[in-house]
């Protein structure tokens, strides 16, 4: 009897909010339909034993603000959502009671300021939109998107970091954070750092402690993200391109540490011989009308760009040799002889690792097309992809690697009976980090995550696996054992989420900072509960 007096006080209470919600937002922008709540209920990985109540989708600051306000008033966890690009749990809900908060409303450039040399934008526009936005002034933010950034949001980014581009010389994208203006899980508004005679023209991040790193990775648990600004830069007039085949990848990690060191890369990425073989089968290089016709674009002239695309016609996919760690390098800067005297360090760097320059096909069309459609979350036999990573620092990336091939090879039978393979991404941080990320592909049926975000032509192209739990769990005790050996060689994580152990791997000091700071700035304790280790 009382169970059924509290499901029904529940169920009030929702339908409540609902109501508050509609009020706010308008109408069609609350959802409780099935399919819908089911729907940001998953993530790539997997999907949450527990089914979100509502989304709700505030198109302004203080559209936010009421909405956080209105879901702690009714005690209702909160669950941020960009685009739905994490693999980590990181919008999963994590009861039946939970609120999905779409960001994508919330899209906007609010304010591009070249004489301040600042951008800010709300935390549900997409990396390729702010890109967009920032080309006709000549400027672009100095971290300027993942490989996703045709959907994902800077929000989503900031919270869940993220690498790619101008990665390699600028860091993540909590290094080109000016300011934050954040909801905390109260509905109040925090803003960060310096921001003008009145308020609200942010130009500088540091003003005494650096609250705004609080939010930076924080996985959504320590408030909302509304607002966002980003330094900028002029962007670099030119740039140039190499790939460098290694024979081992201990080789390629030892040259991509030491291009590290010398800060001359942009960007620096390397993929497995399996991963690349992966990828040309994805990406149809050859036939891709539209790849062609970016390169072309991105040259100063028709002749140097046709010339460019003839090249990647004509040279195939057989540019690397079987078995061979391939590395593909772009570097940028304000003179031609400034590049071409960087790019002149990188040759001597791969050369003295044994490395060979080959066509550099791969780096030249990611830079031409650097936000393709989210087509890769399944692999090309219409498999299910899922990966898992550590940053190390640059002198133990060669042996952490070495270590995650030994503990594969102990589990060939077991990939071979069940049907997985795997490969590797590995990028570089700055001076001082680089990724190492194993990518599983295994038999399993795709869900509604993966056909919400996929091409439908694409889509309609892979054939359709049944579910294959078995398989799953050959991947996930995988996944898990990486992160073991992760652990051992004191590795960073990105996405932390649901998946990396954060608030445990602490200090007893930064343990109690970190749930003061919590309490603090969500009393209530609605804000992504689970999250970051913090209770669920």
């Amino acid at each position: 009897m009382q169970t059924d007096a509290l499901a029904v006080l529940a169920n009030s209470t929702i339908a409540d909010l609902r109501d508050a919600l509609a009020t706010i937002v308008g109408t069609d922008h609350v959802q409780d339909d099935h399919d819908a709540l089911a729907l940001v209920s998953e993530d790539i990985w997997e999907k949450a034993p527990h089914l979100a109540a509502l989304i709700a989708a505030p198109g302004s600051l203080e559209e936010l603000r009421a909405v956080v306000a209105a879901a702690a008033e009714a005690r209702v966890a909160i669950a941020p959502r960009g685009a739905g690009m994490s693999y980590t749990g990181g919008y999963l809900p994590a009861n039946d009671r939970t609120l999905s908060l779409d960001m994508r409303r919330m899209n906007r450039v609010l304010r591009i300021s070249p004489e301040d040399m600042v951008v800010t934008v709300e935390a549900g526009c997409s990396w390729s939109d702010l890109r967009k936005a920032l080309a006709p002034h000549g400027l672009r933010t100095p971290f300027w998107g993942p490989f996703s950034g045709l959907y994902s949001t800077v929000g989503g980014g900031l919270s869940q970091q993220n690498a790619m581009f101008g990665a390699a010389r600028y860091g993540t994208t909590s290094e080109s954070v000016v300011a934050l203006t954040i909801v905390t899980g109260d509905g109040r508004i925090l803003k960060t750092g310096a921001r003008g005679a009145d308020g609200n023209n942010p130009f500088y991040r540091h003003y005494g402690p650096d609250l705004a790193g609080l939010f930076c990775g924080d996985s959504g648990t320590l408030g909302v993200k509304a607002e966002i600004t980003l330094r900028l830069i002029r962007t670099p007039a030119f740039e140039d391109y190499a790939t460098f085949s290694f024979k081992s990848g201990a080789q390629m990690l030892r040259a991509m540490a030491e291009i590290s060191r010398a800060e001359l890369a942009s960007e620096m990425c390397a993929f497995d011989p399996g991963l690349t073989k992966v990828r040309l089968q994805r990406q149809s290089l050859l036939s891709d009308v539209k790849t062609l016709g970016a390169v072309i674009g991105k040259q100063k002239n028709l002749g140097k760009g046709l010339l460019s695309a003839a090249k990647i016609a004509f040279g195939g996919r057989n540019f690397i040799e079987d078995e061979e760690y391939p590395l593909h390098v772009m570097t940028e800067g304000r003179s031609k002889e400034g590049v071409a005297a960087d790019m002149a360090a990188i040759r001597a760097i791969a050369t003295a690792e044994d490395g060979a320059e080959v066509e550099n096909t791969i780096a030249k069309v990611m830079r031409a097309q650097p936000f393709p459609e989210p087509n890769s979350i399944l692999g090309p036999k219409g498999e299910q992809w899922g990966s898992v990573h550590g940053h190390a620092s640059l002198s133990a990336a060669p042996a952490m690697f070495e270590e995650i091939e030994a503990m594969f090879a102990t589990r060939k039978a077991d990939f071979e009976a069940h049907g997985v393979h795997y490969g590797y991404l590995f990028t570089s941080l700055s001076t001082n980090a680089i990724t190492v990320e194993p990518v599983f592909y295994w038999p399993d049926a795709y869900r509604p995550v993966h056909a919400s975000m996929i091409e439908p032509a694409h889509l309609a192209r892979l054939p359709r696996i049944p579910p294959n739990p078995e398989a799953t769990a050959v991947v996930a005790s995988a996944r898990n054992a990486v992160k073991d050996i992760a652990a051992r060689y004191g590795c960073a994580h990105f996405q932390v989420a649901r998946t990396y152990p954060y608030r445990e791997s602490r200090d007893g000091a930064s343990r109690g900072l970190l749930d003061a700071v919590k309490a603090e700035l969500d009393p209530h304790g609605i804000l992504n509960p689970g999250a970051l280790g913090f209770p669920a």
